[in-house]
C-alpha cells in the first residue's frame, strides 16, 4: 500500500486506526419519507472532495438516527469515500453531520484533521487500486483502519500543514488561471466561428476586394441550382438507358425541387451573400447498415473503413482512420462514401461533424453531405455546422433518445458567400483555430503538470522532506503511546446505557443469495451485507467471502446492481416459470 521510506528522526510508522477513531454512517429507510425531512445534514460520497464540507444535499431527523445505523459525527471529523466512482475522495466536516454507509469517518487524536486530510488525498489512487467488489470498486472499514500512515511529531504536523497550505494556495491560483484560460479559449473559438458565418471576420477583406469578386453569392446559388438539375437529368437518362427504356413525356417535370429557405426571421447578410438551404447547395443521404445484428462478426475485418458516431465527435475536422473496417460482406449491405464527404451525426450527439479524408462506410445514424459544385469548399459548410449544432439539438423531437431526420436537414439554412470569400474564411479559420488548438494543448499540459506537482509535494511532505526538522519536537512515538494508553483506559470505563427504541431483529443469513431471495425487490447493498453478518468487526476472510459471492452472482447474471446516489442497490433476477 505504501512505499518503503526511511523516515526522519521523530517520525513513526502507524496505521490509520492508530491516529483516529473510525466508524461509518448509515442510510435511513427510504420507505419512510419523513426521515428525510429533518435538520441533521446527511452526506453522501458524491458530496465529498472539497477540503471543508459545510452543507449537505439531504437532511434527516432524530428518528432517522435512532432507527438506522446513521450517526452524527462532530465538526472536524475526516470523511473518506469507500465505494464506487468516488472512492478515495476526502473532506473535513465543517459542521456536525451524519453520513451514509459509503463513508468512513475518522475522529483524529494522534494527528490534526488537516494533516490526515492531506495524507488521505495523497493516497487516492492507491485506494482506487485497492478497491474490491463487483460493479463498483469498494474498500472496507478494515482496509481503511489497517492502512499505513507516516506520522510526524505534532509540532512538525502543524508546520507541515502550514507549508502545504502555502504551496497549494499558489498552485490552486495557477490552476484557476489555467481553467479560466480554457473557458476563454472556448468562448473565443465560438465567437470566431460566429463572426465567420455572420460576415464580420472578412469585412475588411470584402472592402479590399470588392472590385475583384466576379460571382456573388446569389449568382453562385443560381449556378449551383442549374448544376443540380443538370446532374439529376443526366442520372435519370442514364437510368433509362440502363433499363433500355425511352424517357416518358414530361419526365423532366418530376425533378425534386430543393427546399427553399425560409428567411422571414433571419438577419440581414453582408452585401454579396445570400441565404440557401442545405438541399439547394448539396446532396444529403443517410448512411447504410442493413444487416441485423449490426455487430455480426462476418461484416468486419476487411479493407473498408467503417466510421462510428464517436469517431466523428472526437475527430479534428478530418477522419483519416477508423477503429473498425468492413469486410466485403459488410460493404455489400452498406455504401462506400467518397473522400470529401461531410459526416453529420443525427442521433444521440446531434450535429457533430467531420470530413472524410478517406473513402469510408458509415451507419444510418450518420448523414453524408457533399457539395454539388467542386469549387465550393466543404470545409466552409463544416465550420457553419459547428454553429448550427445547438440549433439542431433544439429542433430534435423530445424522445427517449434525441434524433433528427433528413427532412430537418433539407430545410436547414446557411449563409452563402461567394466561393472566393468562402475560401478566404476557411483559410482564416484554419490559421486561427490551429493557434487556439496549440493554446488548449498548452493549458492542458499546464494542468497536468500542476497535478503532478501536487502529487510530488504530498509525497515529499509525508516522507519528511518538506519542512525542516526540530530536534526539540516530541517524537511521534511518544504521542502514539499516550493515545494508545488513553484509549485503553477509556475502554475500561463502563458506558452509560441510553434507552433506545427497540430495533427490528435482523436474522443473520449464511449467503447473499439467501438474503436476496428473502427480499422482494431492490435492497441496499450494505443492508444486505449486514444481514450476512458483515459489521465493523467482521473478519477480512468473511468480508472477502461475501464479495466473492457477489462477483459470482453478478457474473452468472443472477443479480442486478444499480447505482442509486452514493450507494449500490441489489436485486435478485427471478426466472419466470413457464406453465405446461
Amino acid at each position: 500500500m505504501s512505499e518503503i521510506v526511511q523516515l526522519p528522526q521523530g517520525w513513526s510508522k502507524a496505521s490509520l486506526q492508530d491516529v483516529a477513531v473510525w466508524s461509518s454512517g448509515g442510510t435511513p429507510s427510504r420507505k419512510v419519507p419523513d426521515y428525510f425531512k429533518g435538520n441533521i445534514p446527511w452526506l453522501k460520497t458524491g458530496e465529498l472532495g472539497d477540503r471543508i464540507v459545510c452543507d449537505a444535499e439531504e437532511f434527516i431527523t432524530e428518528d432517522a438516527i435512532r432507527n438506522s445505523s446513521a450517526k452524527v459525527f462532530p465538526k472536524n471529523s475526516v470523511v473518506l469515500a469507500m465505494y464506487g466512482a468516488t472512492i478515495g475522495k476526502a473532506s473535513i466536516l465543517g459542521i456536525d453531520a451524519a453520513t451514509n454507509q459509503a463513508c468512513a469517518v475518522g475522529i483524529t487524536d494522534a494527528v490534526t484533521p488537516v494533516y490526515l486530510y492531506y495524507y488521505l488525498i495523497s493516497q487516492t489512487q492507491k485506494f482506487i487500486d485497492a478497491g474490491k467488489g463487483g460493479a463498483q470498486p469498494n474498500i472496507s472499514q478494515q482496509i481503511v483502519k489497517a492502512w499505513p500512515i507516516n506520522v510526524a511529531p505534532m509540532n512538525e504536523q502543524i508546520r507541515l500543514v502550514e507549508k502545504l497550505d502555502e504551496l497549494f494556495s499558489e498552485l490552486d491560483a495557477g490552476v484557476k488561471e489555467l481553467k479560466a484560460a480554457q473557458i476563454k479559449l472556448i468562448q473565443y473559438r465560438q465567437s470566431l466561428l460566429r463572426s465567420a458565418v455572420e460576415g464580420s471576420l472578412t469585412e475588411q477583406w470584402r472592402e479590399a476586394n470588392s472590385g475583384s469578386i466576379r460571382e456573388s453569392g446569389e449568382q453562385l446559388l443560381v449556378r449551383i441550382l442549374t448544376e443540380r438539375r443538370e446532374r439529376w437529368e443526366q442520372q435519370k437518362l442514364a437510368d433509362f438507358q440502363a433499363k433500355d427504356k425511352k424517357p416518358p413525356k414530361n419526365w423532366k417535370e418530376k425533378y425534386p425541387e430543393p427546399v427553399r429557405p425560409d428567411t422571414a426571421d433571419l438577419p440581414e447578410l453582408p452585401a454579396g451573400w445570400v441565404w440557401a438551404s442545405l438541399s439547394q447547395i448539396g446532396w444529403l443521404d443517410r448512411g447504410k447498415s442493413k444487416h441485423r445484428p449490426r455487430n455480426a462478426e462476418h461484416l468486419y475485418g476487411g479493407a473498408y473503413p467503417f466510421v462510428q458516431t464517436g469517431e466523428i465527435r472526437s475527430a479534428d475536422q478530418y477522419i483519416r482512420h477508423t477503429e473498425k473496417t468492413y469486410s466485403e460482406e459488410g460493404l455489400k449491405q452498406s455504401k462506400l462514401w467518397p473522400k470529401g464527404t461531410m459526416c453529420i451525426t443525427i442521433a444521440a450527439n446531434i450535429g457533430e461533424t467531420a470530413i472524410l479524408d478517406i473513402e469510408a462506410c458509415f451507419p444510418d445514424s450518420i448523414v453524408g453531405f457533399s457539395t454539388i459544385i467542386e469549387d465550393m469548399p466543404i470545409e466552409y459548410v463544416e465550420y457553419v455546422f459547428r454553429i448550427l449544432k445547438h440549433k439542431l439539438n433544439d429542433e430534435a423531437p423530445a424522445t427517449a433518445q434525441k434524433n433528427i431526420n433528413l427532412e430537418i436537414l433539407y430545410k436547414e439554412v446557411i449563409p452563402l458567400p461567394p466561393v472566393v470569400e468562402q475560401l478566404t474564411i476557411v483559410e482564416y479559420l484554419n490559421t486561427k483555430l490551429e493557434n487556439i488548438k496549440h493554446q488548449k494543448k498548452a493549458t492542458a499540459l499546464g494542468l497536468k503538470q500542476s497535478e503532478a506537482q501536487r502529487k510530488n509535494i504530498l509525497k515529499s511532505a509525508f516522507s519528511g522532506q518538506l519542512v525542516p526538522l526540530d530536534p526539540n519536537d516530541e517524537p511521534a512515538s511518544v504521542l502514539l503511546e499516550k493515545i494508545k494508553a488513553e484509549r485503553e483506559a477509556l475502554a475500561k470505563i463502563p458506558k452509560p446505557r441510553t434507552p433506545r427504541k427497540p430495533k427490528k431483529k435482523v436474522d443473520v443469513m449464511d449467503t447473499l443469495l439467501e438474503v436476496l431471495t428473502a427480499e422482494d425487490g431492490w435492497v441496499d447493498a450494505q443492508e444486505a451485507f449486514k444481514k450476512c453478518g458483515i459489521v465493523d468487526e467482521t473478519s477480512t476472510d468473511r468480508i472477502e467471502e461475501i464479495y466473492t459471492e457477489l462477483r459470482k452472482l453478478e457474473k452468472a447474471g443472477k443479480i442486478e446492481i444499480e447505482r442509486n446516489g452514493g450507494y449500490d442497490q441489489l436485486k435478485l433476477i427471478t426466472q419466470e416459470v413457464k406453465e405446461d
